[in-house]
């Protein structure tokens, strides 16, 4: 499974990709007005981070779909691994449909059922994100939604990606290996928490002392 991070804070993505573990970015309005700077400027400097083998989603802000496809336009001219971001609404598949047909990579948001996953494999999505977390807080197995389009695509042999999106906890992350997403995206702060185990900490002081003990002149390497 790709992991991408959720976020548009530079720092954040360097430090992810500097482990070798980051397949991507994913941004919106509301995390864009937190980078800071200006959209395209941001998106820019995310592509150059990242790098070609990785790919970072930028949303189109319009509600029709002609405009949306003009907007899916213009964020993909501005590195080859930027992806337009397009709501799954009605015009949004026809956006959808129109950039599968320019060759114009889209990441379908916002879909909170696999019908509305279903629509934009057929429309020829990049990658379809359902919202796990904002389902869990309705009440209902956001889960479920993810292992429902891994499933479908198994089926019918469709291309789109199926992108875990509104990612809460780590639990969420093993989830949705399990349950067959191709990506998952996550805070900066989930990644942490699934690098991170206090028992690693523990067992690592616990070596370290033990070292001190054997030959606390050397150093092992």
């Amino acid at each position: 499974m790709k992991i991408f991070l959720d976020t548009a804070v530079l720092d954040e993505i360097r430090t992810a990709a500097s482990w070798g573990i980051l397949d991507g970015v994913t941004t919106n309005p509301t995390l864009a007005a937190k980078a800071g700077r200006a959209f395209q400027e941001n998106i820019l400097a995310i592509s150059e981070i990242i790098g070609e083998r990785a790919t970072v989603s930028a949303e189109t802000v319009s509600l029709e779909a002609e405009a949306m496809v003009r907007e899916a336009k213009l964020v993909t001219s501005w590195a080859p691994n930027v992806i337009a971001k397009i709501p799954c609404t009605p015009e949004g598949i026809k956006a959808v449909w129109q950039c599968t047909k320019a060759g114009i990579p889209t990441n379908v948001t916002l879909v909170f059922n696999a019908t509305q996953g279903l629509l934009a494999m057929k429309a020829g999505a990049t990658y379809v994100s359902p919202f796990v977390g904002r389902l869990d807080d309705t009440g209902q197995n956001g889960m479920e939604v993810v292992e429902q389009l891994a499933q479908i695509k198994r089926i019918y042999g469709f291309t789109t990606e199926v992108l875990a999106a509104s990612i809460r906890h780590p639990l969420h992350v093993i989830e949705a290996a399990l349950a067959g997403a191709d990506i998952a995206t996550m805070p900066f702060s989930v990644l942490m928490q699934i690098v991170k185990h206090p028992l690693t900490d523990a067992g690592l002081e616990r070596f370290l002392k033990d070292w001190q003990t054997i030959s606390p002149e050397l150093r092992p390497f």
